[in-house]
């Protein structure tokens, strides 16, 4: 069995301006409510460093491996709890480009493995909540960014 998470907004800016804040691991803690510290490289093959707060929960940190970097578009990853098969993820960040310059993020996340059905719930109550909260952070900086002056 697997579950399955999806959140998305849109921007009222570029998707490029959107893949900037959204691969900017270094300023994750001065935004981020959702993936309070991020380290690491957007490439394939790399391992990342995430400290995830889920809401109304506690902390917890992993190392998932990138799967796929677009550049400027697509962002995959995949962790898993302890080894794999207990607890898997598979997150993916997709930009996509609207009309007059605004775009779409929209994350999603697949758990699989034993304890998936088990966690379904705590995810439908904790980690949504947190991947909107993160959506509308984003929007918020990125909007930010570009309208306030230099």
């Amino acid at each position: 069995m697997s579950k399955t998470l999806a959140s998305q907004i849109d921007v009222d800016v570029s998707p490029a301006r959107v893949w900037g804040v959204l691969t900017d691991l270094g300023a994750y803690p001065e935004w981020n409510p959702f993936i309070v510290r991020a380290e690491g490289r957007i490439e394939v093959g790399s391992r990342l460093s995430l400290r995830m707060q889920p809401v109304g929960a506690r902390a917890v940190s992993l190392r998932p491996t990138v799967l796929e970097a677009v550049e400027g578009g697509h962002l995959r990853w995949r962790g898993q709890l302890w080894m794999r098969g207990i607890f898997d993820a598979e997150h993916d960040f997709r930009v996509e480009a609207l009309d007059e310059g605004r775009s779409r993020l929209t994350q999603n996340e697949r758990f699989t493995g034993l304890l998936a059905p088990v966690m379904a719930r705590s995810l439908d109550r904790h980690t949504l909540p947190a991947f909107q909260a993160m959506n509308a952070a984003l929007k918020l900086r990125a909007e930010q960014t570009v309208t306030t002056p230099s």
